[in-house]
């Protein structure tokens, strides 16, 4: 700074001009500061948020596991052939062919 603004400085007549380009650079870093915070702050809200969503999507995997294996164990189940004969002979009263019945065909070269 020269002698001239020194002494307007003293006597309180600082143009505008010069205590804008003053307190420029410490406003710049102010505002800089700010801003890191803020993108910051929402990089880790958008980190838990994606935690809880992936934490959501695990439990529902477990879950559609779950089902799943309940499902095959069902389908074994119903697919049993202790169980078919049963609904063979009684629901739609089905037998196994008499001895006589059978007839073995040979193929012939």
């Amino acid at each position: 700074m020269n002698t001239g603004t020194a002494e307007l400085r003293t006597r309180g007549a600082l143009p505008f001009s010069i205590i804008f380009l003053e307190l420029l650079p410490a406003a710049l870093a102010i505002a800089l500061l700010a801003a890191v915070g803020v993108v910051h702050v929402t990089s880790r809200v958008l980190v838990v948020k994606v935690g809880y969503e992936l934490s959501k999507l695990d439990a529902e995997a477990t879950a559609l596991q779950r089902d799943n294996d309940r499902l095959k164990l069902e389908l074994a189940t119903l697919k049993s052939p202790g169980r078919l004969e049963t609904i063979a002979r009684t629901k739609l009263n089905l037998a196994p062919p008499a001895a006589s019945a059978i007839i073995h065909v040979v193929k012939k070269r």
